[in-house]
């Protein structure tokens, strides 16, 4: 008899589905799955609501038959097919971007990226700024300019420290009751912090290299977890990069907010906002009412540049 049941994690080939009844299947697809409309080099995610029938009761395997409609989902460019997406996670309720200004340092045009794949997709972003306790005055006081920058635009940010236990009552208040994913480069302290919530999960921490000033993978597959009841987290591998999915140049532009609420102004009604006469994004940079930081961000994208800046 065909069951419902939620992908909590991914190994490739192999999903783990937990029932209705808490229960854990091994679970693989039946065939080939193709989605449609979507190149993709997961057709399933964490997150993702399946269909499925239990193969092997002393096995605990399971086949699963049907995916269920996604209310959203996070993808990114695949590193190895670049025609191709990689689906970080669905059904989410709020994306929870982990950045650090030192060991490692998280530009803006990674944030902004990150930024643009979640409104693509209307995922509520809250930016958390961890390892706070690294930072020297100037570095603190950096990052507080870069936080009014993100919060006038409308997201909300918070700043944590994992090791002295900053922020970490916050963050677990911003957690409850929701499906989060947590995102990141490799080394931001995403395991630190949830153990720090949660110490029985106990997940793996690596020190970030020094040598290279970057962090080295921990986590290797997408991994749901139970935090409390109704409260779910998605921990993800640490990103290097994040391409954009079948987002048109004339899109992107929709995806800054702070652009959005100036596009009718511009002249032109397909303004692109690189050199058009009339252009009120560009008027807006100039005025300083637009960070220069967040159109720089903006070109790149437009252009199709380094995904790692």
């Amino acid at each position: 008899m065909a069951q419902h049941g939620l992908v909590i994690r991914s190994t490739g080939s192999w999903y783990e589905i937990r029932n209705a009844d808490g229960h854990i299947f091994q679970g693989r697809l039946k065939g080939k799955f193709k989605l449609k409309d979507l190149k993709v080099t997961n057709p399933i995610a964490v997150g993702d609501r399946v269909v499925f029938d239990v193969e092997d009761e002393a096995e605990n395997t399971a086949i699963i038959t049907d995916i269920s409609p996604r209310d959203n989902y996070i993808i990114r460019q695949s590193v190895h097919k670049t025609a191709h997406g990689h689906i970080l996670a669905a059904n989410l309720d709020q994306a929870v971007l982990l950045a650090t200004l030192a060991m490692p340092r998280t530009s803006a045009g990674f944030i902004d990226r990150f930024l643009v794949s979640a409104e693509s997709f209307r995922i509520p972003t809250t930016i958390v700024f961890n390892k706070i306790d690294i930072l020297n005055d100037e570095g603190l006081e950096f990052q507080q300019e870069i936080i009014d920058l993100y919060e006038r635009i409308g997201y909300n940010c918070l700043s944590t420290s994992a090791t002295e236990g900053v922020g970490v009552e916050e963050f677990r208040a911003l957690l409850d009751q929701k499906v989060t994913l947590l995102a990141g480069h490799s080394g931001v302290g995403k395991s630190s912090l949830v153990n720090a919530i949660a110490p029985t999960l106990n997940l793996r921490t690596n020190e970030v290299s020094s040598f290279a000033n970057k962090g080295v993978h921990t986590t290797t597959f997408a991994e749901m977890f139970e935090l409390a009841p109704e409260t779910f987290i998605i921990d993800t591998p640490g990103i290097k990069e994040l391409g954009l999915m079948n987002t048109s140049k004339t899109e992107i532009g929709h995806y800054f907010p702070e652009m959005r609420d100036r596009m009718n102004q511009c002249r032109f009604n397909n303004c692109l906002h690189i050199n058009e006469p009339g252009c009120a994004i560009k008027e807006a940079v100039a005025e300083d009412e637009i960070a220069e930081s967040r159109y720089m961000s903006y070109l790149s994208m437009v252009e199709g540049g380094d995904n790692r800046r």
